[in-house]
């Protein structure tokens, strides 16, 4: 008898629910099953979800499908009724092996009841040269555009010690490469006693695992980057320069209808404070073109700073309405205008990056090698292709030899 097809776990939107999805790997092992681990953070999320179920199906129509994270969390009725899906799993439940035998076919519990998180932090990143640690969930800000909230439920924070012990065993397994994770992850900390904050946490594990090699920060928010994680972003070498902020917005009104906490001073402030204690950290940030009310000169603002904050990793949205937000209710851009707005935005971000990238011709970098091996990241999160493959995992010595407007190529250095 020929073994069951290993199950399949198709995980979308951020690098949290890639971290998650190693745990529902190991919980469904052994079945015939597609687990689609969806996204809500857009209305296009949700549509790339749907389109993922009914790939699904097609490619493996005996297999059980289930979908679980934010989209389902938020509307597992509109996803129950796809004839594709046979179970719906919320995200306060994802991550539970109980959640996995029980034969309801809609398990969605209330996630603003959730206090606590990551019970499970993954023991193995098999597939990924870099692991992700869960350090923190869910959002106690309402941003009037957001309903990641109503998917990931309050704030809440993983004690610093299990976080310690989880990065020392993937680090002992052969990673090389940390990504801390979370949903708000600045404001890791004051739900556990001390009120330890996200530069306390990073202290920690830098401190009580010397042989972790690069620690990478997901998304931050720049109004809560206080000094202490300053001082670490700029001059503790194992941190990679690599700093991606949640900026949104570049126009000062719009910022506060958007309900940010921060104004595009703040913004232009810190990232040339950042630039100025180490010049090779490499900024992203996240935009979103066509937001309510937001005119030609708004717009213009938030064009500008991709410029004045020296972006080179835009993750750029077209504003999309989530329903139940305040920002929904607000007068709306045209989607047209929002559509034209996020191309002009992500064709600037585009030059801007092509122009960074010819800059590091020429220099020598250590390489992360990713599958199939002949691709990976530097610190500054750069692509590199590389001239011949390497072992997937490895951290090579290259030096890069040319640019396109997206990768940078490089030959390995002989050792």
């Amino acid at each position: 008898m020929s073994p069951a097809p290993a199950p399949e776990v198709i995980s979308l939107g951020c690098r949290l629910n890639i971290a998650e999805s190693e745990t529902i790997r190991a919980l469904v092992a052994g079945r015939d099953m597609v687990v689609v681990n969806s996204c809500a953070v857009t209305n296009a999320a949700v549509k790339a979800t749907r389109v993922a179920i009914r790939r699904a199906k097609r490619d493996r129509p005996d297999a059980h499908i289930v979908v679980t994270g934010c989209a389902a969390q938020i509307d597992p009725g509109s996803f129950a009724a796809m004839p594709e899906v046979d179970r719906v799993i919320g995200n306060a439940d994802k991550l539970t092996s109980a959640a996995w035998d029980a034969p309801a076919p809609v398990l969605v519990s209330d996630i603003m009841q959730v206090r606590e998180t990551a019970p499970h932090l993954v023991a193995s990143f098999s597939a990924h040269a870099r692991a992700f640690v869960e350090v923190q969930n869910g959002c106690d800000h309402r941003c009037t555009f957001c309903a990641i909230p109503f998917g990931r439920g309050p704030s809440r924070s993983v004690a610093a010690g299990a976080v310690v012990d989880r990065i020392a065993g993937l680090v002992d397994s052969g990673h090389r490469e940390i990504v801390l994770t979370g949903v708000d992850l600045t404001s890791y900390g004051p739900d556990l006693p001390g009120a330890p904050t996200l530069g306390h946490l990073v202290e920690r594990i830098l401190q009580h695992v010397p042989t972790l090699e690069r620690l990478r920060l997901s998304s931050l928010d720049g109004i809560e980057i206080d000094d202490r994680l300053f001082a670490l972003l700029t001059t503790e070498r194992r941190i990679l320069p690599h700093v991606h902020l949640s900026l949104q917005a570049g126009d000062d009104m719009i910022l506060k209808r958007m309900k940010r906490r921060h104004a595009r001073a703040d913004s232009v402030a810190l990232v040339d404070r950042l630039k100025t204690a180490r010049p090779d950290i490499a900024i992203g940030a996240d935009l979103i073109a066509g937001f309510p009310t937001e005119d030609a000169a708004m717009f213009a603002n938030t064009l500008a700073l991709i410029d004045d904050c020296q972006i080179v990793h835009p993750h750029i949205f077209p504003y999309s309405p989530r329903a139940g937000t305040p920002a929904a209710r607000m007068p709306q851009v045209d989607p047209e205008i929002r559509r034209a707005r996020a191309a002009i935005l992500r064709h600037a971000g585009e030059a801007a990056r092509a122009r960074w990238l010819q800059t590091l011709v020429g220099t020598r970098q250590d390489l992360l090698v990713e599958r199939p091996g002949d691709r990976g990241h530097i610190g500054n999160f750069a692509e590199v292709l590389l001239d011949e493959p390497a072992i997937p995992g490895d951290i090579v010595r290259i030096t890069i030899t040319g640019a396109t407007n997206d990768r940078l190529r490089a030959t390995r250095e002989l050792t």
